[in-house]
């Protein structure tokens, strides 16, 4: 069995084109027998951090019904999460009746502080995560090597908020991994997804906490329906390690863990 933690749909705004046919074919192809999928309409900053025009941004409530009409869609293959949009919008009770209602389809709060341009730690975070603990979802966060999505940022709320359990999503994207490495160690509540990230790295993590702190996640489809095997010109993903090399690196156990326990027992599905 296979669970790919970190999956998207939409993203037109800031040049992805990830469709939900997209995604189910690349599953079909790649034997993923589930993913958590999470809707990039969200975007509020484009790649250069200018503010995205009103004509292209979508409001958090439309971008969510997307994830969770996709996931009611392939009930038990596909699970949403509320990509929200801290930076300019506020939560309100229609958003909350949406997660309520759907709580069955819905398992995670997204985060990406480099599309919001908005510091994890920043104040304007509380509201959501205080709906995170009202209903219990994980925390997935975009993590890089800006300010504003560092991993210290995310460790920083882990701490103010022990009850939730945070995914340090990409470990820290462009950069050697080290400090999402070190920053585990300091509060249990942190967690790690494989997406971008080398095996080494895995293995590292793995190795100091545990197969229980990490979840296989790949950003598919962001090259194609081929994101699991090649990027679009056709080089080799990291990801084939995955499926080939890494299995018999690892003990059955720690190798199942990693693809799909963890996630399982970490977004309750």
């Amino acid at each position: 069995m296979i669970i790919d933690a970190h999956v998207h749909i939409g993203g037109e705004s800031v040049g992805f084109d990830m469709t939900e046919d997209i995604v189910l074919e690349s599953m079909d192809k790649y034997k993923i027998d589930v993913c958590l999928i999470s809707n990039g309409d969200s975007g509020e900053y484009g790649h250069d951090l200018k503010v995205l025009p009103k004509e292209v941004q979508i409001d958090q409530k439309k971008s969510l019904a997307r994830a969770i009409q996709f996931a009611k869609e392939n009930e038990g293959r596909v699970y949403a999460g509320f990509w929200c949009k801290p930076h300019h919008e506020l939560l309100d009770d229609e958003i909350e009746r949406m997660i309520a209602e759907n709580r069955k389809y819905l398992v995670f709060l997204k985060v990406h502080p480099y599309h919001s341009n908005l510091a994890f730690d920043d104040d304007k975070m509380i509201p959501y995560l205080d709906l995170a603990v009202k209903y219990n979802l994980p925390v997935v966060v975009h993590t890089g090597s800006s300010y504003n999505d560092s991993p210290e940022r995310v460790y920083n709320m882990a701490k103010r908020y022990p009850q939730l359990k945070f995914i340090l999503a990409h470990m820290g994207l462009g950069t050697d991994n080290q400090l999402a490495i070190d920053l585990m160690a300091k509060a249990d509540n942190l967690y790690a997804d494989t997406a971008w990230v080398p095996v080494s790295t895995t293995l590292e993590v793995i190795k100091r906490y545990g197969s229980k702190r990490i979840v296989f996640g790949t950003d598919s489809p962001i090259d194609g329906v081929d994101t699991y095997y090649c990027n679009k010109e056709g080089e080799p993903s990291l990801y084939r390690q995955y499926f080939g090399e890494l299995k018999e690196m690892l003990s059955k156990e720690d190798y199942e863990n990693l693809m799909w326990r963890t996630a399982k027992t970490l977004f309750d599905i």
